[in-house]
């Protein structure tokens, strides 16, 4: 049976009131959720507004057309509702070093045009999927991922992990598509110093 249709069989469960089905995308999804909360609300509301959004998409899933995957339109939901609390708290400036990214970058790296002058590498999201298979690898880069940024981490979710394209990053993020790849190359960047030291020393 092919994934495309199991997945469609689990989001009938889920549309059904299945329980289970809600508790197994509550235990794949909630960390994914929560890092997209904290990189927008910040780290004091992230767990609020991602329960928040938990309770809407319980009550939204009957209505899911699946017009996009159903981890996308989740990840939509929390950045509604992280912005919708940004507001009720008025808080305008939860991203940390995401406003830095527009002063802190090497102006070096861009041309007169504002177009990387040295484009960053290409990331073969294959390569570290094959990395991944070496255990003590696979633990090195996942401490990695704890320890980096919040914005960071949700902007390497969001699009090597999930595929997301650039501009829907920014929309969901609610910054420049600009600042997007900025911070997407400084996360890759990270996790590449880290595997390549493994490759040099066998070392996390």
């Amino acid at each position: 049976m092919s994934q495309s249709v199991l997945d469609q069989q689990f989001i009938e469960r889920l549309q059904a009131g299945d329980n289970s089905a809600f508790k197994t995308l509550i235990s794949n999804y909630h960390s994914k959720l929560l890092i997209v909360a904290r990189a927008i609300a910040g780290d004091v509301f992230a767990e609020d507004v991602t329960q928040e959004a938990w309770a809407s998409i319980y009550k939204a899933i009957g209505k899911f057309e699946g017009r996009s995957s159903l981890s996308t339109w989740m990840i939509q939901i929390v950045s509604n509702e992280a912005k919708s609390r940004l507001r009720r708290e008025k808080r305008h400036s939860s991203y940390g070093d995401i406003d830095d990214i527009q002063t802190s970058v090497d102006p070096a790296n861009f041309d007169s045009s504002g177009h990387w002058s040295s484009p960053p590498s290409r990331w073969e999201i294959n390569t570290p999927e094959l990395m991944l298979q070496e255990d003590q690898l696979r633990r090195c880069i996942e401490h990695t991922l704890t320890i980096l940024p919040e914005n960071q981490k949700a902007v390497f979710l969001l699009r090597d992990v999930e595929q997301t394209k650039l501009n829907d990053i920014a929309e969901i993020l609610a910054i420049s598509e600009a600042n997007v790849r900025v911070i997407l190359h400084r996360a890759r960047l990270k996790l590449m110093a880290v595997i390549n030291h493994y490759q040099e020393t066998g070392e996390c």
